[in-house]
């Protein structure tokens, strides 16, 4: 087994080779440096398990490699030297993320301990981190589902580029799973024990937007009974998703611009600036090119977003992945027993369709077709009409019980479709076509109540969540 790598920091050269024979004696492989430019250009090309920086150099100090060491890599212990215990700027290391601080006249052995428990907090770290993602490989349904070339080309960029902290840009049509690449990409990278924290721009009431970006203090407006913390906060040490950032306000534009280059916010009604660490990953289903043309979108937010873009493809191209997210999505939505099949008619119109919904739209079919379906093989006979007939058909009515009037039958659809997502009033009303309020009132009209349970006066339907935090 390799010995443990540890960089040694200091322009003085007394000091980093009285460390260097400390910790050669221990096993350890020690590389030096003497200044805090040529020590980051060294965490950069070579893998380190723990960096030992003196506070005071010409140049970049201590603080500043720390920041470095930091945005390169924030799994990796970096230790603080210093000539006294009370030293301020040794304290203010600790609180920006270093592991610890040793004074320079400490004894070998505290020495040893300090580099001991740092090593260990890194493995720690790591197996925590592997932990993680196989819990999530095993566990996770959303899974991005495909083997086309240009999805292929896809899982390749995000491959390449999950472990840098460059902003990302995902661009593509509504539907084509861009949350999920965002996710991929976070639990691909070194912040994937952080939190993923996402917000849709354009499901946010514009006056409401700041407020959830930067947070807002006690009393900044009607109904900010207390101080409230923005979700750039709440993503710390994770992922921040901003969905449709096309349909952000000009005016928070120029904030977020800010929070970007600064790393710092400011709450709505606030002061004081509070420092953030996320990674950002944005993404949008509008010409970008376009809006910044026509002056709605600023052309510096964009260049900022756009550092890494990644272009989703629509499923019209790539029909060959079609099969497989039928069957996933077949296996995924089965109530019990074994999944349903779908005969040969069904699967060539599901191929020839041209998907405006891309997968989601794929995947609420396949679950309509699943509830309407009353044996174990899915036929044409139980797709929409616009799929087997053409877009412009005016569509065919299929009556079972011709006594029932319009009212009962779909009273009677919406409860099959409820008990099909055992009452999840979101996921019903996507796959009725109808939003969540529309799904409410009919609900409220036709008396339909879930069993041992109650509608009550003044209760808010189910809403298409807007801000999420995993």
């Amino acid at each position: 087994m390799p010995a443990e790598k540890i960089l040694v920091v200091d322009d003085e050269q007394s000091m980093a080779q009285f460390l260097g024979i400390v910790l050669r004696k221990e096993g350890y492989h020690v590389v030096t440096a003497n200044n805090g430019r040529d020590a980051l250009d060294k965490v950069k090309a070579e893998n380190f398990n723990v960096v030992i920086t003196d506070i005071k150099m010409p140049g970049m100090d201590g603080i500043q490699l720390l920041q470095g060491v930091k945005k390169h890599d924030p799994s990796l212990p970096v230790v603080i030297m210093t000539a006294y215990a009370s030293q301020q700027s040794a304290i203010d290391a600790v609180n920006l993320g270093a592991f610890q601080y040793l004074i320079k006249n400490a004894k070998n052995d505290e020495i040893k301990l300090v580099v001991r428990n740092a090593i260990e907090m890194r493995r720690v770290r790591a197996e925590n981190l592997y932990l993680k993602r196989e819990l999530r490989r095993g566990h996770d349904e959303k899974t991005i589902i495909g083997s086309s070339d240009e999805m292929t080309r896809v899982f390749k960029m995000v491959e390449k580029v999950a472990d840098s902290e460059a902003t990302i840009m995902i661009q593509g049509e509504s539907g084509t799973g861009k949350e999920l690449i965002a996710r991929e990409i976070h639990y691909r990278s070194r912040r994937a024990t952080g939190p993923f924290v996402s917000i849709n721009c354009g499901a946010i009431p514009r006056d409401l937007l700041e407020s959830n970006l930067f947070g807002h203090v006690k009393g900044s407006f009607t109904g900010a009974v207390k101080d409230s913390p923005g979700l750039l906060q709440v993503a710390e040490g994770g992922t921040f998703f901003l969905d449709e950032v096309g349909e952000t306000p000009l005016a928070t534009q120029v904030k977020l611009l800010r929070a970007l280059q600064e790393r710092e916010i400011i709450p709505v009604g606030g002061t004081q600036p509070i420092k953030i660490d996320c990674r950002l990953v944005a993404a949008t289903n509008a010409d970008l090119d376009k809006e910044v043309a026509e002056g709605r979108f600023r052309a510096d937010l964009f260049y900022r977003l756009n550092v890494i873009p990644i272009k989703l493809p629509s499923l019209r191209q790539r029909r060959d992945d079609i099969p497989l997210l039928i069957d996933h999505f077949l296996r995924r939505h089965a109530q019990s027993g074994p999944a349903k099949t779908i005969n040969k008619e069904a699967m060539e119109l599901l191929m020839k369709y041209d998907w405006a919904g891309n997968v989601r739209e794929l995947e609420n079919v396949i679950e309509r077709a699943l509830i309407l379906d009353e044996g174990g093989v899915i036929g044409p006979e139980d797709l929409p009409d616009k799929i087997r007939f053409g877009e412009n058909h005016r569509g065919s009515l299929i009556i079972d019980s011709p006594t029932l009037t319009l009212e009962e039958l779909e009273k009677e659809y919406i409860l099959k479709v409820l008990n099909h997502t055992r009452w999840q009033k979101k996921r019903t009303s996507e796959i009725l076509g109808i939003n969540a309020s529309t799904l409410y009132r009919k609900l409220i009209a036709y008396g339909v109540e879930r069993p041992g349970a109650r509608l009550m006066d003044g209760e808010h339907p189910d809403s298409d969540e807007a801000t999420h935090a995993a």
